[in-house]
């Protein structure tokens, strides 16, 4: 059966000409290690030749330019969050039972609600990421850093690596998150394990044994969360108490499914997200030349750093938004249901909004215009707190840390890390690390420092 959306009106030519640079966009594939690896090619020869895109390895319009990306997120009535939570490919039916057997469902809470039941709910849920509340945990997030680090510091000076995604960026949001929400009782890996495997299973394409092992872990999650809502001790002031004594718009006590749909959507963005972005912010910090103790000892450059990075290398690459009716967007004609992925990566390099968008300039005028955290009604409610955690993890690790570097990078030279000698070839990057490569996430799965 023909997709509906393959229904719409003419494409814009895809793909750059030979010899321009960009790569032909027949060849795009969303999943594939290129891309990954390097998406930015092809994110501008989307915005260039393609601003909205039919993809066939995924059935998805691509939205590509930020005036368009921003229209969509703004005008909720004409673009749904309906499919925000889907799986990227439709699950077979022994997942479908592993899930069926924990009861897992999502039904429309936070990033997937569109109905009149979002407001309230998503008021309730920001009254725990408000400003007050971020400000007062800095010295939480400051106090777990610094033990994190402990073990860093240990390795790298005894003359060994270590690997400060796993040991430090993937921890150290879990564990802020447990003591602000008051979640206890739990090992903070068990709840990574769990939020990354929710990730991999609705948002990658792993092959059919990897996805049976990952939904009994989604599964596991679920449990879990039911049985915490579901806990008459649970401390009424708590993020999950004032959840369970939210009322609907029509009066009715909030459902333990719907309750537990925005926990599931509150751990996995509080946690793995924010961890994926502190991997990229080290990594990013000590590749840039010069850069790297410098967040630890000059003031605002961490936060400035930290929003340069959610301008261009976002954790959240892209969002999904269906349409209500049918829809002119970026000069092709949408009919109703279009699946639309909105390229949130791209828009931050977009150069219509963003000079010279390929550079990292921290302090940039306009900085805080990138859409990484989305815009409008379904705006991030956490994002101040990734923000901060970010901002504190870095400036931390700097000043435990200043003499690391990339394992496997180049001894930096005179000139932050370049040669001095116009003649002579710079000295090799380090080799890229293995990403995260999700429709929806990419960050670097490790980032391993030893001392220079």
């Amino acid at each position: 059966m023909t997709s509906p959306a393959l229904d719409a009106a003419p494409l814009p030519p895809g793909g750059g000409a030979a010899g321009d640079g960009r790569e032909p966009l027949g060849l795009l594939d969303l999943f594939g290690d290129g891309f990954v690896r390097e998406p930015y090619p092809w994110l501008d020869s989307l915005r260039a030749e393609a601003p909205v895109h039919h993809d066939p390895g995924t059935g998805l319009w691509l939205v590509s330019r930020y005036e368009d990306v921003r229209r969509v997120l703004l005008d909720p009535a004409a673009y749904r969050p309906d499919n925000a939570q889907h799986a990227v490919d439709p699950l077979p039916v022994p997942v479908l039972r592993v899930l069926a057997r924990s009861g897992f469902r999502l039904p429309p809470a936070l990033a997937n609600n569109g109905t009149a039941s979002h407001h309230g709910l998503r008021r309730t849920v920001t009254r725990f990421f408000n400003a007050q509340r971020v400000a007062a945990a800095v010295p939480v997030i400051e106090r777990i850093a610094d033990e994190l680090l402990d073990t860093a510091e240990a390795r790298t000076a005894a003359g060994g690596a270590c690997d400060l995604f796993e040991t430090f960026a993937q921890i150290l949001p879990c564990r802020v998150l447990m003591e602000l929400l008051g979640i206890e009782g739990i090992d903070p890996a068990t709840l990574v394990r769990w939020s990354d495997a929710s990730l991999e299973l609705f948002w990658g394409r792993p092959a059919p044994e990897r996805q049976l092992e990952l939904a009994e872990l989604a599964g596991e999650f679920h449990r879990w969360l039911t049985a915490t809502v579901r806990d008459a001790e649970v401390a009424p002031d708590s993020f999950i108490g004032a959840l369970t004594r939210h009322l609907l718009p029509d009066g009715r006590p909030l459902d333990v499914a719907t309750a537990v749909g925005a926990c599931f959507f509150v751990f996995i963005a509080g946690q793995s997200t924010t961890g994926q972005l502190i991997s990229t912010v080290l990594h990013r910090a000590l590749t840039e030349p010069g850069l790297w103790p410098r967040p630890a000892s000059e003031p605002g450059l961490a936060e400035a750093w930290v929003e340069e990075v959610l301008r261009r290398e976002p954790p959240v690459t892209t969002w999904r938004r269906v349409t209500a009716h049918p829809v002119d967007l970026g000069g092709v004609r949408l009919p109703a249901g279009a699946q639309l992925l909105l390229m949130l990566m791209g828009t931050g390099s977009d150069p219509e909004v963003f000079t010279d968008p390929e550079r990292m300039c921290p302090h940039r005028p306009n900085a805080r215009h990138h859409l990484a955290f989305g815009v409008g009604r379904h705006r991030c409610p956490g994002a101040s707190l990734a923000r901060t955690e970010a901002a504190v993890a870095l400036r931390a690790a700097a000043g435990r840390l200043p003499d690391v570097r990339l394992a496997g990078a180049p001894e930096p030279g005179p000139a932050a890390g370049r040669s001095a000698d116009p003649a002579t070839p710079p000295a090799p990057a380090p080799r890229q690390p293995p990403m995260l490569g999700l429709l929806s996430f990419r960050a670097p799965l490790r980032v391993p420092v030893v001392r220079r």
